[in-house]
């Protein structure tokens, strides 16, 4: 069998906001084409297919779009989606009768028994080749949200170690699925899983990766995926990468989501099966639609002189200008910055999309600290307003408290957007 695995597509993604649609339709038409080139037999897209859990009409039309295309072209192709944690797992799976007839499975949550044991067959997927047999079985696991694997309803298990109850809860899951796709699949057929996760070891993006849970403690370890598992499709990291096994992989963000992943090889995993093993495995580079350039951090001088060196095409279509990020490091404030930069750029073909100001430290003792509320987040912002009040940092309690105080809300808002 011929999987292409892909991820974190985050179509209707807003960048510094402006829309990406001509980019997003540029690499489904070049991974559709890839399919059908390949003669792929599945798709397995693992997760963030969204940007937000409420996606404009615009980016809903992409991927329909795509899915009815898909199948036009090819048949016989089947398309498993899983909802990440950018997604509303409600609005992945509510279409979901309609596209099983585009040969196409949605898995937007998981669901428990009355005696509290996981719903394990729906979310397994036979993968069949062109005469129709089945080859192989899609463990299809969506992001798991706490309020999904924690709390009553839910059978735990005596001989769970999990530093906590919601990793506890998630390779609880994973183990239960692994069970009963063990028990489903016959001689000669293979197991693939596909996961939206963060393992233990893999490397994170700069800037552009949303923590997938409050608290942070949300890895899991890649041990959960045992080796008669012939392969893992993990979303979630936007940067292509093995964790420990050729077998275990993230596709990586098939687009750069922020400049920090500008030299990120952005790439699809081509998969192939030999009977219940792994057969090979192949890194196809997706173009890239619109350039993007990243000019300093450097002195402003020096920065002109880049950004005038800088080359761009004339006859592009404005939505395919290059995005630009300029960063100049200052000894001082300048008040006329921008303007300068944008005289540089006058008649270039480049869309200026953030510019960022890098003023020199102030020493000595009695200056006071800038705090960039956004890059410290509300956990740390918490823990230094209860120090400030009470004279020591808050006790694991009242963090774990505070964890699952956020989480409620952060769940509560998806819910009411989805």
């Amino acid at each position: 069998m011929r999987l292409i695995h892909t991820a974190d597509w985050h179509l209707g993604q807003s960048f510094h906001g402006q829309e990406r649609h001509t980019e997003h339709r540029a690499f489904l038409a070049w991974l559709l084409d890839t399919l059908v080139e390949r003669n792929a037999d599945a798709l397995l897209v693992a997760g963030d297919i969204f940007d937000v859990v409420n996606p404009s009409l615009a980016a809903q039309a992409l991927l329909y779009d795509f899915i009815v295309d898909a199948h036009q072209r090819l048949p016989g192709l089947q398309i498993v989606l899983i909802a990440g944690n950018h997604d509303s797992g409600n609005r992945i799976e509510l279409p979901a009768p309609l596209m099983r007839r585009l040969n196409t499975h949605a898995l937007g949550r998981v669901y428990w028994q009355d005696d509290g044991d996981l719903d394990a067959e729906r979310l397994l997927v036979p993968l069949t080749d062109a005469k129709g047999a089945t080859r192989a079985w899609c463990l299809a696991l969506p992001f798991l949200r706490p309020a999904e694997v924690t709390g009553a309803g839910v059978r735990a298990d005596e001989d769970d170690d999990a530093p906590n109850d919601y990793v506890a809860g998630i390779n609880r899951v994973h183990t239960r699925l692994i069970e009963a796709a063990r028990a489903r699949r016959e001689p000669g057929q293979a197991l693939v899983a596909m996961s939206h996760a963060h393992l233990h070891g893999a490397a994170v993006s700069e800037a552009s990766e949303r923590p997938i849970v409050i608290g942070g403690e949300e890895s899991i370890s890649a041990a959960l995926f045992p080796d008669d598992i012939a392969y893992v499709a993990l979303g979630h990291l936007h940067r292509a990468q093995q964790v420990g096994e050729a077998r275990i992989r993230y596709s990586g963000s098939p687009l750069p989501l922020d400049f920090s992943e500008v030299a990120y090889p952005h790439q699809v995993v081509e998969v192939v099966l030999d009977g219940e093993a792994l057969a090979t495995t192949e890194s196809l580079p997706v173009p890239r639609p619109v350039a993007m350039h990243r000019v300093g951090p450097a002195p402003l001088e020096q920065v002109l002189a880049e950004l005038e060196a800088l080359e761009d095409d004339p006859e592009l279509s404005r939505d395919r200008w290059p995005w630009l990020e300029v960063r100049v490091a200052l000894e001082a404030p300048i008040p006329d910055l921008r303007a300068r930069v944008e005289a540089a750029l006058e008649g270039k073909a480049l869309r200026l999309l953030r510019l960022e100001r890098r003023l020199p430290r102030v020493e000595g003792e009695d200056a006071p600290a800038r705090i960039d509320l956004e890059s410290l987040g509300p956990r740390k912002l918490f823990e230094r307003t209860w120090a400030d009040r009470w004279g020591e940092p808050p006790e694991a309690d009242v963090l774990a408290d505070f964890d699952r105080l956020c989480q409620d809300v952060l769940d509560a808002e998806g819910e009411l957007n989805s």
